[in-house]
Order: structure tokens, then sequence, then C-alpha cells
């Protein structure tokens, strides 16, 4: 039997001293580099600061003019809330007239229940009922002439 183990070769980790050397040693080309950065943006930053109050300005004024627009026309704003707000009284009116027109019907329906002289003037004038002896007269429809076929005959 062979009991021979083969021991492959552990990778050593990097020491921290060499990585800390080498990023000392980059840090010339790293600050070059953003003091060239630093100079190509200097000219826009100097722009900004010295606009930095009229950038503010316009920037308020764009937000104030999207929150007007949208309290105005969005979705909640004051036009749709008029418009609701009318309907909801055109409505309301409506109810209160069918309110109306049902209590009146329920007054009527009361009183043809209990008053048998409600009772009888309704049979005389729906149905054309009369008592024994009494004549009734009704008089015909009116008769509306005939439309006109084409459009210049109405004319």
């Amino acid at each position: 039997m062979d009991f021979r183990i083969r021991v492959t070769r552990i990778r050593s980790l990097p020491r921290p001293e060499e990585k800390l050397r080498e990023l000392v040693d980059r840090a010339p080309e790293l600050e070059a580099w953003t003091d060239q950065i630093a100079v190509r943006l200097r000219p826009t930053l100097t722009w900004l600061f010295g606009a930095r109050r009229r950038i503010a300005t316009v920037a308020i004024i764009v937000i104030t003019l999207a929150l007007f627009l949208h309290i105005m026309f969005g979705e909640n704003g004051m036009v749709v809330y008029r418009q609701k707000r009318a309907e909801y009284q055109t409505l309301q009116n409506e109810i209160d007239n069918l309110q109306l027109e049902n209590d009146h019907s329920t007054d009527q329906i009361k009183a043809l229940k209990t008053d048998s002289g409600v009772m009888e003037k309704a049979a005389r004038e729906q149905l054309h009922y009369a008592r024994p002896g009494e004549v009734v007269y009704v008089a015909p429809a009116p008769v509306q002439p005939p439309s006109p076929a084409n459009a210049a005959a109405r004319k």
C-alpha cells in the first residue's frame, strides 16, 4: 500500500506592507490625475458658483410652476373639483325633486286608501267611469299634422 500524500504548494497572501508600499508608490500618479481633473473642472465650477443664485431662482420658479399646474389641472385639481361640485349640486337638486315627488305619491296613495271621494274622483278621471244616469263626454286626442318627407319641404 502506498500512503503518499500529495502536498500542493500553498499560495501565500501578499503582506499588507507590500500593498501599502505599492499604494504609496502610485500616490503621485493619482495626485497628478486629480490635479488634471480639477484644472478641467475649475472654469465650470467657478461659473456654477457665480451663477448659483440664478440657478436657484430658476429652480424655484420651475418648481412653483409645476406645483401650480398640478394644483389647477392635476387629477384632483381645482378644475376637477369645480366639475365635481357642480355635478354634486345637480344630483342634490335631482334628489330633492325626486323626494318631493315621492312624498306627493305617498300622500296620494294614503288618500286613495282612506278617502272614498278621492278614489271616486280618480276612477272618474282616469278610467272614465260614471254614475248611473250620468253621461261622460271625452274629447278626442288632437291630431298632429304629418311631418314633411324631406328637408326642403320642412322649410
